[in-house]
């Protein structure tokens, strides 16, 4: 059985030096992302995330990595992001809720820091907020027709979703020119306190991804439907905002 890695620094010298063996001096950098970065790494269950900068060359290279990844997937590594620097900088204004998550909580593994300081357009950053939870919010409304009301399919559908809302709501933070906390909880209260939204909705979602508590079935239900209207709102106290 792969040994899964305590903490997250344990891999980063061997996937390193994998890393070079395959893309040698096309090799940018390595960044460490996500859980493993914030703090809240669970071995064993939480995924490490890398972004690795490549050159231009280097990108054709990646084939080359495949091999080497059948080893780490076994030990938790999700596969890794691919870019080069001239991606990146286009990026930021593409996908600018992806990469502000990604710039707020990262650990540099190796190379050169190339997202230091990244400059996010704002109203970039607000229509993908608006765009990204119109989106959700339809496929919410879809999903909830194909639960057919089961309280377990209602669970399950909580706790994919509203982990995409959190970072949605440090985008929205972002937005207003206010530090990020670290917390799930005290990033739902900091976003709906700046937009004057009930965190109430969010947060017993919040628990619901986290095991924290035990609703019967009308409570799931009951708590879906007020999770639809809360998201409903959500989408038009951003639509109407301005920056």
């Amino acid at each position: 059985m792969a040994k899964y890695p305590q903490k997250p620094e344990e891999i980063f010298h061997e996937f390193t030096e994998d890393a070079k063996k395959v893309f040698g001096d096309d090799l940018r950098s390595i960044i460490l992302y996500g859980s493993g970065a914030r703090g809240d790494y669970r071995p064993g269950k939480s995924d490490l995330n890398f972004l690795i900068v490549l050159t231009e060359k280097g990108i054709d290279l990646i084939d080359g990595f495949m091999e080497t990844y059948s080893k780490w997937r076994k030990r938790r590594v999700a596969a890794p992001l691919f870019m080069t620097s001239s991606f990146i900088r286009s990026a930021l204004a593409s996908y600018p809720i992806e990469f502000l998550n990604i710039t707020r909580n990262l650990v540099l593994v190796y190379g050169e820091d190339v997202l230091k300081d990244p400059a996010f357009d704002l109203q970039a950053l607000r229509l993908q907020c608006e765009r990204d939870i119109s989106g959700k919010l339809l496929l919410l409304r879809s999903a909830f027709v194909e639960t057919k009301g089961e309280a377990d399919r209602l669970r399950n559908l909580i706790r994919a979703s509203i982990t995409a809302f959190v970072s949605i709501f440090r985008a929205l933070i972002h937005l207003k020119g206010m530090d990020i906390p670290r917390g799930r909880r005290e990033i739902v209260k900091a976003a709906a306190d700046a937009y004057g939204l009930d965190s109430e909705i969010f947060l017993r979602c919040v628990d619901v991804k986290e095991g924290k508590v035990d609703l019967s079935p009308a409570e799931v239900k009951a708590l879906f439907d007020q999770y639809l209207k809360a998201v409903g709102k959500l989408w038009d106290v951003v639509h109407k905002t301005d920056v």
